[in-house]
């Protein structure tokens, strides 16, 4: 048999049933009808499965930081009011 892009000797190998022809001068392979189907069909017999996917890591939760409170009315208090101190605050205004 010679080769159909350079013309030199063939020679078959038979890989598990499936003949495959390859040149000696170009080292092409040639492979009949369906004889790719058989290889493709052996190869996925004999390759173990695929590893399973890998597991997406858990989607990061990102904080925004709020700028802090700003006081109320007035000075030093809730709407202006100021902090009595102690008890005599309580009896007396000023």
């Amino acid at each position: 048999m010679q080769c159909p892009k350079c013309h030199a000797n063939m020679r078959t190998f038979d890989r598990m049933g499936v003949h495959i022809e390859q040149c000696d001068g170009c080292r092409g392979v040639f492979l009949d009808y369906g004889e790719l189907e058989a290889i493709t069909r052996l190869e996925q017999q004999m390759a173990p499965p695929p590893p399973p996917p890998p597991v997406a890591p858990p989607a990061q939760v990102h904080y925004v930081q709020q700028p802090a409170p700003q006081p109320g009315w007035g000075y030093g208090g809730h709407y202006g009011h100021r902090k009595h101190r102690g008890l005599g605050g309580l009896f007396f205004s000023s």
